[in-house]
């Protein structure tokens, strides 16, 4: 598991870059092709070290997916539409993760785990046909209309212009700009959490006190409550900037919401009521994936097409890296608590309800118009 997660943390920041220099059709191709790949070989495995190598190499060829998604939506959709697109493919990562099991199961109890890797590694093959078939670049896109082109092109007014006067920014220029350490702030306080939640909440109630079989009525709660809290940040984002409000204000009116809102965690330590904190629990991860939507599309607001990815990827890393400190800490303190029955996470709690809120602030003081944006090296928003 630790050898996927740094592969995919390290991956983003490689594969965002690549993606930027080559173009989202043909570097997810080469992602997709690699991983897929690296799927139907992983039964070659004959050892933990050789599996570990394999889930290494899995974990890089998917961590594309991120930046690939965010920077295909930099190219498609204008401002206003942004960031409920943002919000399909941030729920669909939560739907897709709750339909497999149910889809690789059964083909492990019946056909054992070689094929429970092969058979999604094949599935890979499929899709590319299906991506190669539909996607390309508006500009180069059969199937749009000049009108449609248009439309999509009005937001881009004088990113070509800039392009051609101004260089493509390195990770070093990109570093020195206090726009991407708001994205990175915005993914680095947020993602630890929603895995915590993810990972945790069924764990966190049974050191309530609560039985297991009672919890399972409500362990749905948090992901139904955040594919809604994505498409109602997406949605609200985008209807106040149809009204008129700018791209920044539109976006940090989401940012204070969720920051804000997932502070509800924390008065579940002082309950044991199962549906008060399942209640509370669902409108923290409400709040939490209405501020993740902006944090994902932070970059194609900020960011012209040809570093997109880059930054999408460099926020990517930190959060990856973030989760996976976060969890050898939430392993640490629950260990170290163990012996206050009921009370082991309270602190855990606290601290998960606070760290989007100190993200919300950074958010706040570090991505808004400044002298680079003068310089016309990031989006005035």
């Amino acid at each position: 598991m630790i050898a996927f997660r740094v592969a995919y943390s390290l991956g983003q920041t490689v594969f965002g870059r690549l993606l930027d220099r080559i173009g989202t059709r043909r570097g997810l191709t080469i992602t997709v092709l690699w991983y897929s790949i690296v799927s139907i070989l992983t039964p070659l495995a004959r050892g933990l070290g050789s599996f570990a190598a394999f889930r290494f190499l899995l974990g890089a060829g998917e961590s594309a997916n991120w930046p690939a998604a965010t920077k295909a939506v930099s190219e498609w959709f204008p401002s206003k539409e942004r960031a409920l697109a943002t919000a399909f493919f941030d729920s669909g990562s939560s739907v897709g993760a709750a339909v497999a099991p149910f889809l690789v199961l059964p083909i492990y109890y019946r056909w054992g785990w070689h094929l429970a890797f092969m058979i999604p590694g094949l599935l890979g093959f499929i899709w590319l046909i299906g991506w190669r078939s539909l996607y390309e670049s508006p500009e180069r896109h059969s199937r749009i209309s000049p009108a449609e082109l248009q439309y999509i092109a009005a937001d881009k007014c004088g990113d070509d212009l800039q392009q051609r006067i101004t260089q493509r920014p390195r990770w070093r220029d990109l570093l020195r700009f206090p726009q991407t350490w708001g994205v990175i702030a915005a993914k680095l306080f947020t993602d630890p959490v929603w895995f915590f939640v993810t990972d945790w909440f069924p764990i966190y109630l049974v050191a309530k006190g609560i039985e297991l079989k009672s919890s399972l009525v409500v362990i749905w709660v948090p992901f139904l409550a955040a594919d809604l809290g994505n498409f109602f940040g997406g949605s609200l984002s985008g209807y106040l900037i149809k009204r008129g409000w700018s791209i920044g204000a539109a976006r940090k009116a989401l940012v204070i919401f969720g920051g804000i809102g997932v502070t509800m965690l924390i008065p579940t330590i002082f309950t044991k009521n199962l549906y008060l904190i399942a209640a509370m629990f669902g409108y923290a991860s409400f709040s939490f994936a209405a501020f993740s939507t902006m944090a994902n599309v932070l970059p194609s607001d900020l960011f012209k097409s040809e570093s997109v990815a880059s930054v999408s990827g460099l926020s990517g890393t930190a959060a990856g890296f973030g989760t996976i400190v976060a969890f050898k800490l939430i392993g640490y303190f629950s260990d170290a608590h163990q012996a206050r029955a009921g009370h082991s996470f309270d602190p855990i709690v606290i601290v998960a309800g606070m760290v989007p809120f100190i993200g919300m602030l950074l958010v706040l003081l570090l991505v808004r118009n400044s002298t680079v944006t003068e310089r016309g090296l990031v989006r005035q928003i």
